[in-house]
C-alpha cells in the first residue's frame, strides 16, 4: 500500500500531467473543448486523490468506424467489496471527444487469466461497463468519483471477472518500488486462486502495509507438467491469431486507402456540385432578366400598335405626307440645332462619296483635295453652330429650372 508521502507525490505528478496535456495548443492538443478542460481537470484530480489505484495518462482510442484519437483515460483498479473482503477490477476509464457533455467509456481489462463472467448484467463480453450513472448521465453534476464509487457498488454485488488458474507466489525485489510500479504488482496479485483449476472472484484480497500486499496462504506443491497436447493446442491458437491479426491489419489498411480514394472523389464531385450550383444560378438570373426585357418589348409593342391603330385614319386623310414637315422644332434654338446637326451629317455623307470616288479615279486628286478643304471648312462652321446652340439651349434649361424652384422658396 502507497504510504501518505507516495500518494501526495502521484497527486501532484498527476497535477502536472494534466496541467501540461490539457494547456498544449495546435496539433497536439487534445479535442476537448476549451470551455470543459477546466472541469475535466478537476474532474480526474478529485479522482486520483479518492482512487489512487488509478493513473491519468494519455492513449490512443479507436472508434468503430476506424477513426484513431488522442485522449485521456484513467487506468487501474477500482475497489468492490465481496464477501466482505476487498477486491480490485482492472479497469480503464476513457474520456470521450464530448466528456463531460457526454458519459466517459468504461472497460473491464482481463489478464490473461482471467474471464468475464457469461450474461453478466453490466459488462458485455467485450469488456464494455453499462450501469445506471452511465445511462443517465446528466451534465454537470455528474463526475468521475461518482462514477467509480457505482462501479464499485455494482461489482460488488456481482463480479465481473473470475480466474482460472492458480498464481505462484509473487516475491518483492529487493528494492522499494515507484507508485506505478507498486499498482502495477497489486494488479498482478489479482490473478490468485487457492486452489487449481477452481473458480473464485479474481481480485487481490484488501491491501496490507506492504507495498506488494499480501496473498492468502496456500500449500506449497510442485509444479504440474503441462500436457504436450495443450501446449500444442495453445501455441496453434496462438498462432491463429496472430495470422489472423495481421490479415486484419492489411485488411484495415486496404480498407483506409479505399475510404481515402471515396474522400477525395467526394470532395471532386462536391466541387463540381457546387460548380453546377452556381451556373444554374446564373443561368435563372439571366432568364429572370431576358424575361423582364421580353415584358418590356412587349410593352412597348402593344403601345406601338395602339398608336398605330389610332393615327390610321389620320394617314389616309393626310395623303402623301412630307417627311420635312412631320417634325418640328419647338423653338428657333431647337430649329437651329436640327438644321445644324442636317448639314454636318449630309457633308460627311458627301465627304464619304468623295473618298470612294478619289479611289476607284473617278475624280482627279486636285480636285478632290480642294473640294474636300471647302466641305471641311463649312463642317466646321456647322458644328461649331451646334456647340454654340447646345450651350444655349442648356443655359435655357437651367434657367427653366431656377425660375419654376424660386416661387417655391419665395417670402
Amino acid at each position: 500500500m502507497v504510504g501518505p508521502v507516495g500518494t501526495q507525490s502521484a497527486n501532484q505528478l498527476s497535477v502536472q500531467f494534466l496541467n501540461n496535456v490539457l494547456s498544449q495548443r495546435g496539433p497536439s492538443a487534445l479535442p476537448y473543448e476549451e470551455e470543459a478542460k477546466w472541469l475535466i481537470r478537476q474532474h480526474l484530480v478529485g479522482l486520483v486523490q479518492h482512487f489512487p489505484s488509478l493513473q491519468v495518462k494519455t492513449a490512443t482510442f479507436t472508434h468503430n468506424d476506424g477513426r484513431s484519437v488522442n485522449l485521456l483515460q484513467a487506468e487501474g483498479t477500482i475497489p468492490m467489496v465481496y464477501h466482505d473482503v476487498v477486491y480490485n477490477i482492472p479497469a480503464v476509464v476513457w474520456l470521450v471527444e464530448s466528456y463531460p457533455r457526454l458519459p466517459p467509456l468504461v472497460f473491464v481489462t482481463p489478464t490473461r487469466d482471467m474471464i468475464i463472467k457469461r450474461a453478466h448484467p453490466n459488462v458485455n463480453p467485450s469488456g464494455l461497463v453499462s450501469v445506471p450513472y452511465l445511462q443517465h448521465w446528466v451534465y454537470p453534476s455528474s463526475n468521475l468519483v461518482d462514477l467509480v464509487k457505482n462501479l464499485s457498488h455494482h461489482f460488488g454485488l456481482d463480479p465481473p471477472l473470475y480466474t482460472t488458474t492458480s498464481a505462484t507466489a509473487v516475491k518483492p525485489p529487493p528494492q522499494r518500488p515507484s507508485t506505478s510500479e507498486a499498482n502495477l504488482v497489486s494488479f498482478s496479485l489479482a490473478m490468485t486462486s487457492s486452489n487449481s483449476g477452481s473458480v473464485r472472484p479474481v481480485l487481490p484480497p484488501r491491501t496490507y502495509s506492504s507495498p506488494y500486499g499480501r496473498l492468502p496462504p496456500s500449500p506449497q506443491r510442485p509444479p504440474a507438467m503441462e500436457d504436450p497436447s495443450e501446449v500444442y493446442k495453445r501455441n496453434a491458437i496462438n498462432r491463429l491469431l496472430e495470422m489472423l491479426h495481421n490479415d486484419a491489419m492489411e485488411l484495415r489498411k486496404a480498407r483506409e486507402a479505399e475510404v481515402d480514394v471515396l474522400f477525395n472523389s467526394q470532395a471532386v464531385l462536391r466541387e463540381r456540385e457546387e460548380q453546377l450550383t452556381k451556373g444554374l444560378r446564373e443561368m435563372q438570373d439571366e432568364k429572370e432578366a431576358l424575361e423582364q426585357q421580353l415584358q418590356i418589348v412587349l410593352t412597348n409593342t402593344d403601345v406601338l400598335e395602339a398608336w398605330l391603330k389610332e393615327n390610321e385614319d389620320k394617314k389616309e386623310k393626310a395623303g402623301v405626307v412630307d417627311i420635312d414637315h412631320v417634325f418640328e422644332p419647338i423653338d428657333a434654338l431647337s430649329k437651329q440645332m436640327l438644321e445644324c446637326t442636317a448639314a454636318d451629317l449630309a457633308i460627311e455623307d458627301v465627304i464619304y462619296s468623295l473618298d470612294k470616288a478619289v479611289q476607284e479615279g473617278a475624280i482627279p486628286f486636285d480636285a478632290y483635295l480642294k473640294s474636300i478643304r471647302a466641305l471641311s471648312r463649312e463642317q466646321f462652321f456647322y458644328r461649331a453652330t451646334s456647340a454654340k446652340v447646345r450651350a444655349a439651349q442648356m443655359q435655357a434649361q437651367v434657367a427653366g429650372m431656377a425660375a419654376r424652384v424660386s416661387p417655391q422658396y419665395a417670402v
